[in-house]
């Protein structure tokens, strides 16, 4: 037997039932599904409106999301440009040194602040997820795959290899004939 609320079509006793509402019944019925196919547009134009403003507030989020950093970074910048004005004048490389090395200590203040760490690999075992290998010297005062030596630090953000560090790995007199 079949479902008769399955067929689109209005049974005879539905259709007879149309006929007799009277024409102030219909027209409550024509208001009502105006107004509500109203709401139904409005409802989709809310909904869409939502979507562009989520979508243009995630673009400007990431556009200015280093903005905090970059305004950290920029009196750097200019105690970088007084110290080459002032080695420009003098001329005595003890100061300039002295310069750069306090430019140095507020750039890396302004990494820290912004969750960066440096980090030194010297004398730690080598970790192929913090370490970048350069090369591998034969020394028979450290263990094998220890860091003797580092060309650059590695760096951190919140924990998260940000840079490997690129170092010199400690290899057994053995491995270096073969």
């Amino acid at each position: 037997m079949e479902d008769p609320s399955i067929h689109d079509a209005p049974s005879p006793a539905d259709a007879s039932a149309a006929a007799e509402a009277s024409p102030s019944e219909v027209e409550a019925l024509r208001r009502q599904l105006d107004e509500k196919q109203d709401r139904l547009l409005r409802a989709l134009a809310e909904a869409d409106n939502v979507r562009r403003r989520a979508q243009r507030d995630r673009e400007e989020y990431v556009k200015y999301a280093n903005e905090a950093l970059l305004r950290d970074l920029i009196p750097v910048l200019d105690n970088l440009d007084r110290a080459l004005e002032a080695a420009r004048r003098r001329g005595d490389a003890a100061s300039v040194v002295a310069g750069v090395e306090l430019i140095q200590r507020d750039f890396l203040k302004v990494l820290e602040r912004a969750g960066v760490t440096r980090y030194s690999a010297l004398g730690q075992p080598f970790d192929p997820a913090r370490h970048e290998a350069v090369g591998r010297v034969v020394r028979p005062d450290a263990a094998p795959n220890t860091v003797v030596g580092e060309q650059l630090p590695g760096y951190l953000l919140h924990g998260r290899v940000l840079r490997a560090a690129l170092v010199v790995v400690a290899a057994a007199p053995d491995e270096d004939a073969a």
